[in-house]
């Protein structure tokens, strides 16, 4: 009789504990990235009698948690991130690295991508020339910068009016408006960064029944140029054949031997001026400049040089690439968020915050990006919600509430059968 009070005793504090674990799971129902808990019970053995055998009660196995997936919320911060699958985040500190799948990141005033509690996100960085790094480090956004790209090529397609007149003595650059039937500007950029203007001249010099030529001239103004003087820097000729197709293009001539501008950039910088594939070159020769009837004008010019620019903002890729988007207009990978996958998730330890610690149970991690070695991929501007069910966790807090008042009454009755048998005695 003794010994059903102590049973009932081990089924109150089970229970209890049972209600403990509920009670945590419904308190952070709205927790980021929480992963809910279950007791699992187990029975206690104590003796024999004959064939028969009496438990002692009830026992606390475990306390386990869920790591199914919980529902996605959208965020408007492209640092909110969610893996859909499995796998954790790699953060860490001074006091070691532990393993979350909440992903409410954010950029601290050092560049560093941190979660709510300063823990650094870990991942690969790329170099400039797209290369990643060998290890694991801190994801740090800080100094990151596109440099700049000298112009190595200038394209232009636009027609020049057939029906000018040519002339006599070709282009002069102390006197350009007079000496050219048509003119086009771009910028263009030295080795440093820096924009400067080119005016492409176009000047017919001799008219045949078989075709035009046309004599173009790529100056630098005065305050552009390295001498301080307006200067052709490039020239070549066009010929065109009597459909108005080009038929073939000079080789550049780089009359003082490459351009060179002011502020200190290399010097000689050749830049390849592009007019469309020539009849002589395979071309058909109407897919650039042509040379038509109908009034000069540009149709498309463009260049592969650009300046300096700073970080402007980021996206972050399913397979957690980050990629930068500078103010100079160029895009490059930076980085690549790094993924740990256990084989017993289940058994990694509780660090409270929503982090999780390696144990001897769980296992080493497998690290990889997303997507590979079994790992789900990473959702930008998302959020990953509790997987706690409120209306399984009720239902366990009923059973659990019940299980500890019935518990609750064996001892009642246990004590009014004890009594009885001390009333024996009278």
């Amino acid at each position: 009789m003794l010994t059903s009070l102590f049973t009932a005793v081990s089924g109150m504090n089970a229970n209890g504990v049972a209600l403990s674990v509920i009670g945590d799971n419904v308190a952070n129902m709205n927790t980021t990235g929480f992963k809910s808990s279950k007791a699992a019970f187990g029975d206690i053995l104590s003796q024999s009698l004959g064939t028969s055998q009496i438990g002692r009660g009830v026992t606390v196995s475990a306390v386990t948690p869920m790591f199914t997936q919980g529902s996605f919320e959208n965020s408007a911060s492209v640092l909110d991130l969610a893996v859909d699958g499995d796998g954790l985040f790699i953060v860490g500190d001074s006091s070691g690295t532990f393993y979350t799948r909440a992903g409410q990141f954010t950029m601290d005033k050092e560049g560093y991508v941190v979660n709510p509690d300063g823990m650094r996100l870990q991942g690969y960085l790329f170099s400039a020339t797209g290369t990643a790094s060998s290890g694991l480090g801190d994801i740090n956004l800080s100094t990151l910068n596109s440099s700049p790209n000298k112009t190595t090529t200038v394209e232009i397609s636009a027609n020049i009016d057939s029906r000018e007149t040519a002339i006599a003595g070709g282009f002069d650059v102390t006197d350009p408006d007079n000496t050219s039937h048509f003119s086009s500007s771009i910028t263009v950029y030295d080795s440093l960064g820096n924009g400067h203007v080119v005016n492409i001249y176009f000047t017919k010099n001799v008219e045949t029944p078989t075709g035009n030529t046309w004599e173009w001239n790529a100056v630098v103004n005065a305050g552009d140029s390295f001498s301080g003087n307006t200067e052709i820097q490039a020239t070549g000729t066009l010929d065109f054949d009597n459909n108005g197709f080009l038929d073939t293009e000079s080789a550049i001539t780089y009359p003082t031997g490459g351009f060179d501008f002011t502020g200190g950039a290399d010097a000689d910088q050749t830049i390849d001026f592009e007019f469309g594939t020539s009849i002589a070159e395979g071309g058909a020769g109407n897919d650039g400049t042509t040379q038509y009837g109908a009034a000069s004008a540009t149709i498309f010019q463009s260049q592969d040089g650009y300046s300096s620019g700073s970080l402007r903002s980021i996206t972050i890729t399913q397979e957690g690439i980050i990629t930068g988007i500078f103010t100079n207009g160029q895009t490059r990978a930076v980085g690549q968020i790094a993924l740990a996958k256990f084989l017993a998730p289940t058994e990694l330890t509780k660090m409270g915050k929503n982090l999780y610690a390696e144990s001897t149970d769980s296992g080493q991690p497998v690290i990889s990006v997303p997507g590979t070695s079994g790992t789900g991929q990473v959702l930008a501007n998302t959020l990953e919600l509790s997987n706690v069910d409120l209306a399984e966790e009720f239902v366990k807090m009923i059973i659990s509430q019940r299980g500890f008042q019935a518990n609750s009454r064996i001892i009642s009755m246990s004590d009014e059968l004890m009594q009885e048998m001390v009333n024996l005695k009278r």
